[in-house]
Formats: structure tokens, sequence, C-alpha cells
């Protein structure tokens, strides 16, 4: 299922609305993207985004050739801006984040995110046609936790249902989680952090992640990335 999330992980990357609240720079300067989000409906802002993404990988070439350096940028300036990874880091982590300190949960996220964007860099690949399709979403106007639906459509292939889970942050609407033919991703990650943290408690499991987000000797790449996938 993981081999499924991160290929799908890096289209909603490359043609979808994917984000952090920061850039891996560590800036806190809001995008001009932040700031119209406040006033855009969840559904009109996956949209949008998800359209200027695709305009920008069909001209140009090397991005739509699968360049991991120019595709992450790209993530960085774009789509970054839109994603709640404290959040999707809380879900993960499940009862056990009430139990880490302030301390604790910035280096959660912090590591979760890392691994995320490693898992998405590490399954780029040539665009070849494909696209996301936002379809109606049903909410009321107060609502503050929707469900936008999608499809991801690739060329010759049925389409994959992708769902964002998005809810009304004081910056706007935020994606907090992405659900695969009704597979939470963040949930997914949830079994193999609680036995983590049964074993070596929240440091332990802070940890595992960076381990997993270190890079592997040249050489080992390949099936570094494979073992990091089951």
């Amino acid at each position: 299922m993981k081999r499924i999330f991160a290929a799908i992980f890096a289209a909603s990357f490359a043609v979808g609305a994917f984000a952090q609240s920061q850039s891996t720079t560590g800036s806190n300067a809001p995008s001009s993207v932040t700031a119209e989000a406040k006033n855009m409906k969840p559904d009109e802002l996956v949209k949008k985004v998800t359209d200027e993404i695709l305009a920008t990988v069909k001209s140009d070439k090397a991005l739509a050739a699968g360049d991991k350096e120019k595709a992450l940028k790209l993530a960085e300036e774009k789509v970054l801006p839109l994603i709640d990874f404290q959040e999707a880091t809380r879900l993960a982590v499940g009862r056990s984040w009430r139990e880490a300190s302030k301390e604790q949960q910035q280096q959660l996220v912090e590591q979760f995110r890392r691994m995320l964007v490693r898992t998405y860099s590490n399954a780029l690949g040539r665009y070849e046609g494909q696209t996301m399709k936002v379809l109606p979403s049903h909410y009321k106007p107060d609502d503050t936790d929707v469900t936008v639906r999608n499809q991801y459509i690739r060329p010759g292939q049925k389409p994959v249902e992708l769902d964002y889970a998005m809810h009304k942050t004081d910056e706007g609407w935020k994606i907090y989680d992405i659900v695969v033919e009704g597979v939470s991703l963040v949930l997914t990650y949830r079994s193999e952090f609680d036995a983590v943290v049964k074993q070596g408690g929240i440091d332990g499991l802070i940890k595992r992640l960076a381990q997993k987000n270190t890079p592997a000797p040249v050489g080992a790449d390949a099936s570094g990335a494979a073992k990091s996938a089951k």
C-alpha cells in the first residue's frame, strides 16, 4: 500500500495541491497563494493550484521529464503553503501526540514532513499525461472541515479516487490528509508509529524518523528507497 501512496503522493505534488506552512528554507514570509487562499472555497483552491501546477509541468520540458530539483522547487513555491503538517503528524502519531512535549511535537512534525517530501522525491517520474480532476464537493458554507474529492487520471488506466481532507485555519483552508481509494495516508503510518513508541517512546519515534530521513550511502539508494516504501 505504501508503494501506491508513494506514486500517488508524487503525482499529487506534481499536478495537485500539496503543501506545508513553510518552505524548507524556514522562511516565515506569507506567500501570495496563502493570502489568496483565505478568500477561496476549498474545492476552488484545489482546482486553482492544480491547474497552475499542471500548466507549469506541461510548459517545462525538464520538469515534465522528472527533474527532481525543479519539481521540489515547484512544490516549495506553489504548493507547500497549503498543507497542515502539524495536523497530519498529530493524526499519524495518534494518542502518543498528547504525551509529547512541545519540543518533541515540533521535532515529530519536521521529521514527518521530511519523510513525506523524501517519499515524493524518490517516487518522481516522467510526466506522461497524468492529471487531476476536481469533482463536485458538497458542504455547508459554515463547515470548517471538508473533503475535496478528486480523480487522479492516467491515460489508458482506471481513474484513482483521491480525496483531500481539509480544514479551515486562520491562514485559510489547509490539507491535512490524502485518502486514496478509501485508505488514509496519515493513518497508514499510525500502526507503525504506535509500535515504535511502545518500544522506545516519543524520542524513539523521532530517532526512527530521523534515521529514515538520513541519505543512504552512495550505491545503496535503490535498495534503501525500496525498503522504506514497503
